[in-house]
């Protein structure tokens, strides 16, 4: 049966007080409380710094066994190194994730690449035959040049999901390229029919039998959190 994983890009805000955190929890209590609300998370710290397995032993022992961490990796592979040349620090990379692999945490890994970036088929193909197999990535692209069916047909050969990012600047078409489907809701606000429609694309994507990830914007307000929270109970889960 397909999985529903719906979260918000990052938790630690105390700025969701009162709406989402209770007013008076502490700042330590907030992943535990999030993960008895929501069953995953995507963590955009990992794009600047490498984890500490402590921190991520930490996490795990917070959360509730199905609780799932999706990772975005870091920008020296995307930003720095451009996919480019990549082999000895995407071993590092890995290395550092690996308490959330090897607890079944982790899920989808994401590679933001910069908006600079422009299309170069041979360039992704290269970088995906570096990726383990036994690990869910999924690439968002910024440049238009991408959404091309030759990148889409790419990604498909190595089970890869191009990422189904909301933007003001790039409108990404809903193309499926992998057996799981990665969502970034990026709009701040969503009306009462926008989330109508995102729990309906959901229902189709689930029925498809492909594992759906969902994560909302965070920013300042909860609104993301209790969005998020109101789509998982819709499903149940």
């Amino acid at each position: 049966m397909a999985q529903l994983f719906v979260g918000t890009s990052g938790f630690a805000y105390a700025s969701w007080k009162p709406d989402f955190y209770p007013a008076k929890l502490p700042a330590k209590e907030f992943l535990r409380y999030y993960g008895e609300r929501l069953n995953s998370t995507e963590v955009n710290y990992t794009f600047r710094q490498l984890p500490k397995g402590d921190t991520l032993n930490s996490w795990v022992a917070a959360t509730p066994p199905e609780f799932v961490f999706s990772i975005k990796a870091h920008m020296r592979l995307t930003h720095i190194m451009k996919l480019r040349d990549t082999g000895p620090f995407l071993e590092v990379f890995l290395k550092a994730i690996d308490p959330l692999r090897s607890s079944r945490r982790l899920g989808p890994v994401l590679y933001q690449l910069p908006p600079t970036l422009r299309c170069d088929l041979a360039l992704l193909a290269d970088f995906l035959v570096l990726l383990p197999t036994d690990i869910r990535h999924a690439f968002e692209f910024r440049h238009a040049s991408w959404l091309d069916h030759k990148v889409y047909d790419l990604l498909h050969k190595h089970g890869v999901a191009l990422c189904l990012a909301e933007s003001e600047k790039l409108i990404v078409p809903q193309v499926i390229t992998a057996p799981f489907v990665y969502a970034r809701l990026r709009k701040p606000d969503y009306t009462e029919e926008d989330r109508a429609d995102i729990a309906r694309r959901a229902s189709d994507i689930l029925g498809g039998d492909r594992d759906l990830f969902v994560y909302f914007k965070h920013e300042d307000t909860p609104h993301g959190a209790l969005y998020a929270q109101e789509l998982l109970k819709a499903f149940d889960r």
